[in-house]
């Protein structure tokens, strides 16, 4: 996909190098950190790495900037879970407070997972957050994700072990 993505009142576009800092600047807000994967990309060498990816291989990763009135409101990313099963990870959803409340993220998400399904033909999309983010939980199943499972202290963050919630959505459950 080299044109962006139209959504209503927003636009899906791939990330350049040229949104390095914005990236790196959401990546450490206040009110973003902290419910970020430990392992998401924050410093400008890994975000460019991931941005390449973006670039060489867009059927498999992708970085895509959320723009409202031409402005960077958030990103969001998928990445190639499993190529033989058509399966992808949607990752990194991120937006700026002032755009929340306006129902974007979640039109953007259900724009990118049909960009999934219907362009790249991917047969599932999932997605993993951490139990505690009971906005990300919530973001899921208002997009249609359906709750697949936890996974019980999976990961040490904020010096405590957390749980992951585990969603999916089928190509199927949009047909």
């Amino acid at each position: 996909m080299t044109e962006p993505l139209a959504g209503e009142g927003f636009e899906l576009r791939r990330a350049t190098p040229a949104d390095l800092d914005f990236i790196v600047e959401l990546s450490a807000h206040e009110d973003v950190e902290p419910y970020m994967a430990a392992m998401s990309a924050r410093e400008p060498e890994e975000i460019l790495r991931e941005l390449e990816l973006s670039t060489s291989e867009p059927e498999c990763y992708g970085r895509f900037v959320v723009q409202v009135e031409g402005e960077r409101a958030g990103l969001m990313a998928f990445e190639v879970s499993s190529r033989r099963s058509r399966i992808a990870n949607l990752r990194g959803l991120m937006l700026l407070p002032g755009y929340r409340g306006r129902g974007i993220a979640d039109a953007a998400a259900r724009l990118l997972v049909r960009h999934l399904f219907f362009d790249l033909d991917y047969h599932r999309v999932q997605l993993e957050c951490y139990g505690f983010n009971e906005r990300a939980i919530r973001h899921a199943e208002r997009v249609g994700f359906l709750r697949e499972g936890v996974k019980r202290k999976a990961y040490w963050r904020h010096g405590e072990w957390v749980d992951s919630v585990l969603f999916g959505l089928l190509r199927e459950d949009l047909e």
